[in-house]
């Protein structure tokens, strides 16, 4: 089976002979036929993530997937061969950059009907990391106040659009040229973040989603009202992460003493910020799916990039400014 592979950290993917997926009695075996690129795997390549996901290499990587079912386990009650599905496989289970992939049965969901397997593909990981943000961890409300960061890329598009469907007032950060785009998803005020500084703009926000970290997520707590809440998706990790991760107790420390300011500064102005790794849900996918169905959200694919590419998929991420996401495509 072709694969693309990361056989040692800070080295570019390549392409390998990979042995057939084992299928377990709970597994669906899926023909991959279309994989969406996520920084997640830019930032595993390079090795950011190696302490807190200790993955055996070599491995393929990947981590959305849209395609038909060749197969199905034993017990698997939900899906038949020649089903169209898409899903995010689980953390111990990632592997779309392939010609085929055994997924759990839980992580899948049916395909939305009313989109390609494209649009299928660039979903799981982005639409289900704006579910838990907004819905499972921020519980928005219509009327409230939601600051989306970087509303132009794949989470970012994908949340804007949610958050409007949920009732709320949206603000995002983009640049000028992506200004219409991301008002087009839904966006109520956009902030230029190359000459405008969203602190100095926004104030008594409910709810924020920071991709971006750092500086931006200090300066996210504080547009914030008394009670309101910031998610992080590219940390800093928290303790309460590292104890749902069954990390090592030294890994524990380190993650405790790594995110102490942040948690501080929230403490001191009396916000919440909580650390988002999503997690792979069928059943949330079924929630997204009616919402992509009924109109309510759309899917954003920038750029397409054929199999034999993957390797020049990935690394395009590296240079940012890309509108929703970018999509391997094997059809």
């Amino acid at each position: 089976m072709r694969a693309f592979i990361l056989s040692k950290y800070k080295t570019a993917l390549h392409e390998a002979d990979m042995p057939e997926p084992v299928v377990g009695d709970h597994d669906v075996l899926v023909r991959v036929l279309a994989a969406g690129l996520n920084q997640l795997d830019e930032k595993i390549r390079v090795g950011e993530f190696k302490q807190i996901l200790p993955y055996k290499l070599p491995i393929i990587l990947g981590h959305d997937l849209a395609g038909t079912v060749i197969r199905i386990g034993a017990k698997v009650r939900n899906f038949k061969p020649g089903d169209e599905v898409y899903g995010r496989p689980g953390t111990d289970h990632i592997g779309t950059f392939a010609e085929r992939i055994a997924v759990p049965e839980q992580d899948l969901a049916l395909k939305p009907a009313s989109i390609t397997m494209d649009e299928a593909g660039s979903l799981p990981l982005v639409a289900l990391t704006a579910w838990q943000a907004l819905v499972e961890i921020g519980h928005v409300q219509p009327g409230q106040k939601v600051l989306i960061h970087a509303g132009a890329g794949g989470v970012g598009s994908i949340a804007i659009q949610l958050a409007k469907h949920l009732g709320a007032e949206v603000a995002t950060t983009a640049s000028a040229a992506n200004a219409n785009f991301v008002r087009s998803l839904g966006a109520d005020h956009v902030i230029d973040y190359r000459s405008e500084d969203f602190e100095q703009r926004l104030s008594d926000f409910d709810f924020v989603l920071d991709s971006l970290g750092g500086e931006h997520l200090q300066k996210s707590l504080r547009i914030l009202k008394r009670g309101g809440t910031a998610v992080g998706i590219s940390g800093p990790p928290t303790p309460e992460f590292a104890r749902r991760a069954g990390l090592n107790p030294v890994l524990r420390l380190a993650v405790t003493v790594i995110s102490s300011k942040i948690r501080k500064q929230a403490k001191r102005i009396g916000v919440n910020y909580q650390f988002l790794f999503m997690r792979a849900s069928g059943d949330q996918l079924r929630d997204i799916t009616a919402l992509i169905d009924s109109g309510a959200i759309r899917p954003i694919v920038g750029r397409v990039f054929p199999f034999d590419d993957t390797v020049q998929g990935l690394e395009s991420l590296a240079t940012g400014g890309n509108r929703g996401k970018a999509v391997i495509s094997n059809p």
